[in-house]
Parts: structure tokens; C-alpha cells; sequence
């Protein structure tokens, strides 16, 4: 199919931030916040004919649009969606709306640029899922992180400046290799910049391992894997919520994306042979850190050390080169996408009122903010990997299909919904239950209605994936059986 369709989807967004940053001030922010309330739901407007319109029966590329860009080097605007990139790139827009009605009182000083870069932000993510060509890939790759470098480093905590270039060096230092096996794969195809080329590209298992290991450096750091996961705890931190909501919800996101579009159809035989490395980090991942989760006194870096554990179990199921292990390691990124984000804007929630994220300062939130109360405990549960809740489906079917490889791998992956209750439920009973702690909390009021809008919204998604993800699944598993056909290829010849 062709059309505009993803064009709209990468540009309104962008159009819409660059208008709020001309038509808004903090002397009258509210024409600002509309506008940006517009641009996002236009957004995702613009999204929703990937999803009505794509073909379940299609494992290919759908709604492609190409147009030279750079024609000396055979760069070109290239752009189309399969069946992984697709739901990301709606997730992306859904959450835009999302931060935007979640912060519409709370930022006060730079109402216009603070929604402005989650705009810019939103459009430069879907061009990252839905690029086909690596330099237009790599732009927006690195384009995404300027905003994101703009709202922790402007709006953030105290810290905020040390974590913004933490975050920035990390990711940038790491793509710098991915731009190098780039250009290695546009001499290896003749002068192409085409990603679907490079899967098709002939390349010795040497030169695979190479290539590969270039571009681990980058996505490694973008998921975070252990050990280059250092960055993410700080970052989320000092992020204002808005910021740790699309950084754990979508920019992680981009780190298990880029193994199934790049590491694993462009090296595919590098991928079984380094698939016990990747298989050992991941679980370290889901139960070391998982053990560091435990101990932690910020409720924001409990959350974000359970992001970290919960993307253990992407990268694990990714490398299983099974179906079940594929789809419940890409189930298991939409779902935590919609977990990650309800509970760092339940954290927002409790330190617009009391402007604190130590679990000590509270506890007894349920006396005073009972439906409040009850959306962290479903979200809490839903983290834990509750059955019926999104949470469950993915980790379930990532242990399945590591039973099929290695009974240990299975029990280990197994141990996070012990861990994950363990630190999830530990948190919610000192935070919401027990005798009100002091005055703050007991002068807490519940929940309003642009509050609730959030809320009601993500429990749905929570629970609708959780009690019915065939409709998701449908549309993932014709690109998954063909990635999963092409490694099994290679590995044969």
C-alpha cells in the first residue's frame, strides 16, 4: 500500500509541537496546551489507519513510501511498517496523548516548550520504527534524543544536568558504532542504504560478528541491558514524570526493535552463536536486578530497576529463536509500555501532592485516596504478572518458550514473578496500606478528573490486552514466522 499515511503519522506530531512553541507562553499557557492536546490526538488519529487497514496476511513491509533524499550516496525517504513496528508506533501516539492531559496543570514554568519536545519527541519516534533506510534511521535515531535531553536536563530534579549527559553519552557513544557497521553494509551492497538489503547481503561469520556486536553497543544501551543499564535509574529519577513515562513506555522500546530489525535478520548466524551471551545478560537482568529492586527506597528507581528486569525477559525471549519466545518478548514490550507508564504517573500522582518519592514519607494512601488506592494495586498487580492483566501474557508465553530450550532458562526467567511481586507488593503495602503515616498524608485528596482520564484509560489496556491479545498477536506473528524462517535459512546453508 502507499500513500502518506506514516508521513502524517512522523510529521503532524512535529508540526503541531512547532506550532505550540509559536502560539504559546507561560503568560497564558492554555492556548499552548490545547494546541498541543490537538497535535497529540491528531497524532494518533493519523496512526489509526496503520491498524484498520493492515493486511494480518501480509508478513512484508505495508504502506511504503520512498522518495530520494540525498541521491549522491543513494539515501533515500524510505518508510513502511511490518508487524513489529506497527503497534509501537501506536503505542508511541497513544502515550503522547497520554503525558500531555497527565501534566496540563502541573508544568508551570515552560508550559509550551515542555509539550512541545514531547511532540517533536512522538513524530521522531514513529520515523524511528518505521524507517527503511539506515541514514534516515540513524537521524532519527539520534534526532529523538535532543528532546529527551531537554526534558530531564530542563524540568527535571536536582540532579538533573548529571543525569541528561549521562543518558545523552551513553546513547550517542553506542549508535556511533551502529553508524559504522552502517556504512561497512553500504560498500557490502554495492552502494545501498536499504535495510531490507542488508538482510539480504551474504556476509562470513566473522565480519557477522563484527557487525553484530556494533550494533549490541547501541541497542544494548537503548533497552538497557546489564551491565550498560546505569544510565536508566538516574535518568528516571530526575526525569520530570511526563519523561519517565515515554522513556520507559517507548524509548526502551527502540533497544529490543532494533535487535529484530538489525542484529538478528542482518547477522543472523552471529545471532545463534552469540544467543548464550545475549540469553546470560537477560537473566541476569530479570533476577540480579530484580534482587536490586528489592532494596530500593525511591519509588521511582523501584520502578525503574523493574523496567530494566521486565526488558530482561524482551531480550531473553528474542534470542530463544522460537515463536512462542519472539511474540511473548514483543507482547511483553506493548504491554510494559502500558505498565511502566500507569506507574510512574501513579508515582506523579502522589508527588504533585506531597513532593516526595520516598516510600517513607507515606503510608495509609488508601484512607485518604481510596480509587487512587485501587488503580496502583490493579497496576501493581499487573507488574507483578497478575493473570488477566497484560502483564501475565507476555512472561507466560517468554517462559514457555524457554522451557522448549533449556528447562533452567525457563526456571530462572520463572523467578521474576516471584521477585516482581516481591518488590511491587512490598512498595504498594507501605505506601497505601497501614495507619496514616503524618499530616501530609492525611490532608491527601483523591484523584480529580483529568487525573482519572489517565488512569481509566491504561487500566482498560491493561486489562483488555490481558484478557484478550489474540487481535495484537494476529498482527505480529506473519513478520515474526518469516524473521524466525529467514534466521532458520541462513543457519542452514
Amino acid at each position: 500500500m502507499t500513500g502518506m499515511t506514516i508521513s502524517l503519522a512522523i510529521w503532524v506530531p512535529i508540526a503541531f509541537g512547532v506550532a505550540v512553541l509559536a502560539v504559546g507562553n507561560d503568560r497564558n499557557p492554555a492556548l499552548g496546551r490545547w494546541t498541543a492536546l490537538a497535535g497529540s490526538i491528531l497524532g494518533f488519529l493519523a496512526c489509526v489507519p496503520l491498524w484498520t487497514g493492515f493486511d494480518l496476511k501480509s508478513a512484508g513491509m505495508q504502506f511504503e513510501e520512498m522518495a530520494p533524499w540525498i541521491a549522491r550516496f543513494n539515501v533515500n525517504y524510505h518508510l513502511g511498517v511490518d508487524g513489529i513496528s506497527m503497534p509501537l508506533i501506536l503505542l508511541n501516539s497513544f502515550m503522547t496523548i497520554l503525558v500531555v492531559v497527565a501534566h496540563w496543570e502541573v508544568i508551570t514554568e515552560k508550559v509550551s516548550q515542555y509539550l512541545a519536545a514531547f511532540l517533536v519527541m512522538s513524530g521522531l519516534i514513529n520515523g524511528t520504527f518505521a524507517a527503511l533506510d539506515a541514514i534516515l534511521f540513524y537521524v532519527f535515531f539520534e534526532a529523538m534524543l535532543i528532546p529527551m535531553f531537554l526534558i530531564i536536563g530542563v524540568w527535571g530534579g536536582p540532579n538533573r544536568v548529571y543525569a541528561a549527559v549521562k543518558f545523552f553519552l551513553y546513547t550517542l557513544l553506542g549508535s556511533l558504532l551502529m553508524l559504522a557497521a552502517f556504512i561497512y553494509l553500504y560498500w557490502q551492497t554495492n552502494g545501498s542504504f536499504e535495510i531490507l538489503d542488508y538482510h539480504k547481503v551474504p556476509l562470513g561469520i566473522t565480519a557477522q560478528v563484527l557487525v553484530f556486536l556494533a550494533m549490541f553497543m547501541s541497542f544494548a544501551v537503548k533497552v538497557p541491558m546489564w551491565p550498560v543499564h546505569t544510565w536508566l535509574p538516574d535518568a528516571h529519577v530526575e526525569a520530570p514524570t511526563g519523561g519517565s513515562v515515554i522513556l520507559a513506555a517507548i524509548t526502551l522500546k527502540i533497544g529490543g526493535y532494533g535487535f529484530l530489525r538489525f542484529n538478528m535478520p542482518i547477522a543472523p548466524d552471529a545471532s545463534h552463536a552469540l544467543s548464550g551471551f545475549m540469553i546470560a545478560l537477560s537473566l541476569v537482568a530479570v533476577v540480579y536486578i530484580g534482587l536490586v529492586a528489592l532494596a530500593q527506597s525511591d519509588m521511582k528507581k523501584l520502578i525503574a530497576y523493574s523496567s530494566i528486569s521486565h526488558m530482561g525477559f524482551v531480550t531473553l525471549g528474542f534470542f530463544l529463536f522460537n515463536g512462542d519466545g519472539v511474540l511473548g518478548g514483543l507482547i511483553q514490550m506493548v504491554s510494559h509500555g502500558f505498565i511502566s507508564a500507569a506507574m510512574f504517573l501513579c508515582v506523579g500522582v502522589l508527588y504533585d501532592r506531597m513532593h516526595s518519592r520516598q516510600i517513607s514519607d507515606y503510608g495509609g494512601v488508601a484512607n485518604t485516596m481510596p480509587v487512587f488506592a485501587a488503580f496502583f494495586v490493579l497496576f501493581a498487580m499487573a507488574n507483578s504478572g497478575l493473570p488477566a492483566t497484560s502483564g501475565f501474557i507476555g512472561e507466560f508465553m517468554v517462559v514457555m518458550g524457554a522451557i522448549k530450550v533449556n528447562f533452567w532458562y525457563a526456571f530462572l526467567a520463572g523467578t521474576t514473578l516471584v521477585f516482581g511481586a516481591a518488590y511491587t507488593l512490598w512498595m504498594v503495602k507501605r505506601v497505601l496500606y497501614g495507619e496514616v503515616a503524618n499530616e501530609h498524608v492525611a490532608a491527601l485528596k483523591d484523584v480529580g478528573r483529568r487525573e482519572l482520564v489517565f488512569l481509566v484509560l491504561l487500566a482498560v489496556c491493561v486489562l483488555a490486552l490481558g484478557v484478550y491479545p489474540k487481535p495484537l498477536a494476529d498482527v505480529m506473528n506473519p513478520t515474526i514466522q518469516q524473521l524466525l524462517a529467514h534466521i532458520a535459512e541462513s543457519k542452514l546453508q
